[in-house]
């Protein structure tokens, strides 16, 4: 189990003890937290950090899955790309089956809590069916700044009800929503199995478990097999790469419980990877792994993130942290990652040429590889640590509360 005071060495005792001043007025308080998923994606690793350490410091708080089908998690999926601009089919069948999930939930589920936090859209009817006795908040961490109107409305309609929205991102903010919203980055957690410092014997134990070879530069893309990951454009980039460095390309990727569409288009991106390019220089994996993902981040020469949308993109944050040569889209949460010439690389995610020049350009010159992921070490460890989010979540009940 974890521990705020095992953060010391990271950030220092000053910010170690406020978190622990602020806790004081929240003593005996419950609070409790619902998202889809306990594992994939990076809603659950959050919270697999923030729910322990909120314990340690003397409060009470949980964490409970909604009971979803395959129904509810091929609305919410389709959801999901519609508050992220896709369009939508949306049929009376669809809201109720999205809603009835919540309701049947509810029965299973009692919220007597001093503060109730709802992660993203899943579970965000539940409000509808308990008599209000707290403050609810809805967390979300998708990029709503252009969402699909017809669905905005729908959900809009449960929305009203809490009592504050959260975004990662101030440009996520809506102008016709009359709740409180708050903008709290997410963070990463610099001791836990996917961050936490590897020596050169693990590192090459899984690269070879795993079958990466190591003749080559290798360039990777960590993310879900989704859309707004655009794998193929990572593909098409690295073919213009390869004509002026051979090196190999590696995406990885776990398969979330509540994304549907992962398997397909892992699917349709091989078929892509082995019409492109010949068999052996892009390696596919899709494993719940935060080793293997630790290693990739800490191994590879260049990391890139191509999304297309992107809620933030805690990725981003997790190679940076493994002085990693970053070049990543101009999308989402990602800019307030990568300092574009200062941390990294930012690039239009449709630019795929420039994507290339990038890449190419941090292969060539590692002097300057090494000093972008040095100042990208830094910059998360100032604003994307774990014991950031523990603060401004304190900070949130707090007012919330009245304490």
């Amino acid at each position: 189990m974890i521990h705020l005071v095992d953060y010391r060495n990271i950030v220092g005792d000053k910010i170690i003890t406020d978190i622990f001043q602020k806790a004081r007025s929240l003593y005996r308080k419950r609070i409790i937290n619902l998202n889809s998923t306990y594992m994939g994606g990076g809603v659950a690793e959050i919270l697999g950090s923030l729910v322990p350490l909120m314990n340690d410091i003397g409060i009470d708080t949980g964490w409970r899955i909604i009971r979803g089908n395959s129904d509810l998690f091929d609305i919410t999926k389709k959801f999901h790309n519609a508050l992220q601009g896709d369009s939508i089919h949306l049929t009376e069948m669809k809201k109720n089956l999205y809603i009835r999930a919540s309701e049947e939930f509810s029965v299973y589920t009692h919220l007597n809590h001093d503060c109730v936090i709802i992660h993203d859209p899943q579970p965000l009817p539940l409000i509808n069916y308990y008599t209000k006795q707290q403050p609810w908040i809805w967390r979300c961490h998708i990029d709503i700044s252009h969402p699909n109107e017809k669905l905005w409305e729908f959900l809009k309609g449960f929305i009203l009800k809490y009592d504050q929205v959260v975004v990662s991102n101030k440009s996520y903010r809506k102008k016709n929503v009359f709740v409180k919203q708050n903008v709290i980055p997410p963070v990463i957690d610099p001791i836990s199995p996917k961050n936490k410092d590897l020596s050169d014997k693990d590192i090459h134990k899984f690269l070879k478990k795993f079958k990466i070879p190591t003749d080559k530069p290798i360039i990777t893309q960590i993310s879900r097999f989704d859309k707004w990951k655009d794998p193929e454009g990572v593909i098409r980039i690295f073919k213009m790469v390869r004509k002026k460095v051979d090196c190999r390309l590696v995406l990885c990727g776990s398969m979330a419980t509540d994304d549907p569409e992962g398997i397909k288009i892992f699917r349709r991106v091989m078929r892509y990877a082995n019409h492109l390019v010949d068999k052996g220089d892009i390696i596919l994996i899709t494993s719940e792994n935060n080793i293997l993902v630790n290693t990739l981040q800490r191994y590879s020469d260049v990391i890139i993130q191509k999304s297309l949308r992107e809620g933030f993109g805690l990725v981003v944050s997790e190679a940076l942290w493994k002085n990693a040569a970053v070049v990543a889209s101009n999308v989402g949460g990602i800019p307030l990652q990568v300092i574009d010439n200062e941390t990294g690389f930012i690039v239009e995610p449709k630019d795929e040429e420039m994507f290339a020049e990038r890449i190419v350009q941090l292969l060539k010159d590692r002097k300057t590889a090494e000093e972008l992921g040095k100042a990208g070490k830094e910059h998360v460890r100032k604003n994307f640590l774990i014991t950031r989010l523990v603060s401004d979540y304190l900070d949130m009940i707090k007012e919330l509360l009245n304490t």
